[in-house]
């Protein structure tokens, strides 16, 4: 890898990891576009463990917080601050981390093509289109969630393993289906991502140390780099900007990326 395409993929990894657009779908595109080789599995690694640094330092007080409820509440058998989420969250990370498990080499042998990371990019762009309208007609959203809530996002975000899905996009939209609020969608989607994105960043890892290969340490500690910046200032900008744009461009944008990937 040279030095533009190591700052290029990692700002798309950085940028489009956490907005309901799917990286995997940029990832595709642009290696595409350009005609680059292969990045290679290490930097794969480096820069999903740079977006997983951007979240976990954004959310650091939030996360303080959780753990030491989440081991207080287990200490004394019951619900204790915020151990409900924390529970939430771990709970949540089940169904997508069994799935990851029993189909692995399936998603990796059919289902990176480009045809069905553009089908996937068009199907959940309309779905978190639903999602928007649906919370819109309500007459009123909630900003505290529930078992169900947490059985129903943790299992939606299975389907992230599909290329093109978006993990945040499909957590975001499931938490819209069932009525909670944009704020409380988003919030819930990317404390999500924590333990989700640390398993996928372990099985990569894995997978890495079974079939070393060489690898450039300066491109991949520039990746790294590169990657946890641009996904701090994303989330720091697209948390900002919910109120005032709302979901309904990224689901415009999505419609125009799967097009573009199908004529492709």
């Amino acid at each position: 890898m040279d030095l533009l395409q190591t700052i290029v993929l990692a700002l798309i990894q950085g940028l489009s990891e956490f907005l309901p657009i799917s990286s995997s779908a940029h990832l595709i595109l642009v290696p595409k576009m350009t005609d680059w080789p292969d990045q290679g599995l290490a930097f794969d690694v480096v820069v999903h463990l740079g977006t997983l640094s951007a979240i976990v330092f954004y959310y650091r007080l939030i996360i303080k917080t959780l753990i030491a409820d989440f081991f207080y509440s287990v200490v004394k058998v019951k619900t204790v601050g915020e151990s409900k989420l924390a529970w939430g969250i771990l709970l949540g990370t089940i169904p997508v981390g069994l799935a990851g498990l029993a189909f692995k080499d399936t998603i990796e042998l059919t289902l990176r093509s480009t045809e069905v990371i553009a089908y996937a990019t068009l199907v959940f762009g309309l779905l978190l289109g639903l999602g928007i309208w649906v919370n819109i007609k309500r007459a009123s959203v909630r900003k505290a969630i529930d078992w169900l809530d947490v059985a129903f996002i943790g299992s939606m975000q299975a389907l992230a393993l599909i290329p093109g899905t978006s993990r945040s996009g499909i957590t975001i939209t499931a938490g819209l289906l069932i009525g909670l609020s944009r704020q409380m969608s988003t919030q819930f989607a990317f404390l999500l991502s924590i333990p989700v994105i640390t398993l996928s960043a372990m099985l990569m890892i894995f997978d890495l140390y079974q079939q070393p290969q060489s690898v450039d340490w300066l491109m991949l500690v520039l990746g790294f780099l590169v990657a946890a910046i641009s996904a701090y200032f994303t989330v720091v900008f697209f948390i900002k900007l919910l109120d005032s744009i709302g979901l309904m461009p990224f689901v415009v944008y999505r419609l125009f990326l799967g097009v573009v990937l199908l004529i492709m």
